[in-house]
């Protein structure tokens, strides 16, 4: 989907409801795997999709989706939980195109220490998030064109 600007044509850059988890099912079934990878803060699961024809008309059938969990347990502040799941949407659509086909639930495990990170929105915080965010999905594209190299071996011979 493209936006006409007075000048040139734009990629449109929303993030739509069919590129996200909502139901607890699609969750559950991410969650009952094994965690792809860990980091400081965050755990991130993947799920390949195989029979998970989409119907909704702004999405192909395979489309990259993902779930994002932050509890209040680990995040108080509601400023906070919200920077982490901005942080996480926004790194998340920039790569979807490679992470086409895949499951993801991303969840907080352990606090921010309140004395390193005093503000709920700190830049620090912020960097800190992206940075987690660029290596668990750096693991995710690695996973994911592993699978897409062994699914060419298998369809070649």
């Amino acid at each position: 989907m493209r936006v006409k600007s007075a000048r040139r044509e734009v990629p449109a850059l929303g993030f739509p409801k069919a590129a996200r988890l909502l139901k607890t099912d699609e969750f559950s079934s991410v969650f009952s795997l094994r965690p792809l990878r860990r980091s400081a803060h965050f755990v991130l699961y993947m799920r390949w999709r195989e029979d998970a024809p989409d119907t909704s008309a702004d999405a192909t059938p395979q489309e990259g989706r993902i779930g994002i969990v932050v509890g209040k347990k680990h995040a108080p502040r509601a400023v906070t939980r919200n920077l982490i799941k901005r942080q996480a949407r926004e790194m998340f659509r920039q790569r979807r195109a490679a992470l086409v086909g895949w499951d993801f639930v991303l969840r907080l495990t352990r606090r921010f220490d309140k004395g390193t990170y005093t503000a709920a929105a700190a830049p620090v915080l912020n960097t800190l998030c992206q940075t987690e965010f660029a290596q668990l999905f750096d693991a995710a594209e690695k996973a994911a064109r592993k699978r897409r190299a062994s699914d060419d071996k298998t369809e070649g011979s």
